[in-house]
């Protein structure tokens, strides 16, 4: 089995005279956190958008585990496995933490709902909803409505509600924007454990969350890929420094 879970070649994303997403070439591996980051207007979300199929893309090509997915919609990218949360939290307010994630869980389903069989009554759905609130730390909230929580827990949630579908590959666009420091810690802690079992792609700004916890890499700059490596390498690179970091070019 190959260890590149997801790719692009000369992927590319036109808004008018606008290039968002520039000819980009990149691998992700299986199993691993590669995070994406670069200032704003970068084309980070532009990107995220392209791989879950939110956008088709005006040029290249995406393919998740070696399947042609550059045409496919949002819905059939879920069902082949990959789980996305967006940069304004999309959960159900008005539900209990526990239906928001029965909702999405219900989407896994082979069979059709029935009629007049209650929801509750699907013990395989149940399962998987109350597992991703486990997972996610929010298994004592379960009848919680979800628009009477913090901001952090609602992220949790948007998480719990991607967990029920069963992803393999997660798309997180800035998981820990608008956080104070207590709830950023917990979020980075939650996202290294969906690393022991999911690849993740990460969009954020917080660097020393994502110096803490990607193994890979990727600046992005004016829809381009600057460059990607380790940790170690993009610290050390005079160009990422120059372009990104807030080092300014010494030179006269």
């Amino acid at each position: 089995m190959s260890d590149v879970i997801l790719s692009t070649q000369s992927l590319s994303r036109h808004f008018g005279a606008l290039t968002a997403v520039d000819d980009v070439t990149l691998s992700f591996e299986r199993g691993r956190v590669h995070a994406v980051i670069g200032p704003n207007g970068a084309g980070k979300t532009t990107l995220i958008n392209l791989l879950s199929g939110e956008i088709p893309p005006s040029a290249g090509t995406i393919r998740f585990k070696d399947r042609d997915i550059t045409h496919a919609r949002p819905d059939q990218v879920s069902k082949m496995g990959v789980g996305r949360s967006f940069q304004k939290t999309n959960i159900f307010p008005s539900l209990s933490c526990f239906e928001n994630c029965r909702l999405a869980a219900q989407s896994r389903m082979k069979e059709q709902l029935r009629l007049f069989r209650p929801a509750t009554g699907y013990a395989d759905v149940n399962r998987r909803a109350e597992g991703a609130l486990d997972a996610c730390g929010l298994a004592a909230q379960g009848r919680a409505i979800a628009g009477e929580m913090s901001h952090g827990e609602q992220r949790q949630l948007e998480i719990a509600m991607m967990l029920a579908t069963e992803p393999e590959l997660l798309l997180l666009d800035e998981p820990l924007a608008g956080m104070g420091a207590e709830e950023s810690r917990a979020m980075v802690d939650l996202l290294r454990r969906l690393a022991a079992d999911h690849t993740l792609i990460l969009i954020e700004h917080d660097m020393d969350a994502v110096f803490a916890i990607a193994d890979r890499l990727t600046v992005m700059v004016n829809g381009r890929v600057l460059e990607t490596g380790t940790v170690e390498v993009i610290r050390a690179s005079a160009a990422v420094q120059e372009a990104y970091l807030g080092v300014e070019d010494a030179r006269p």
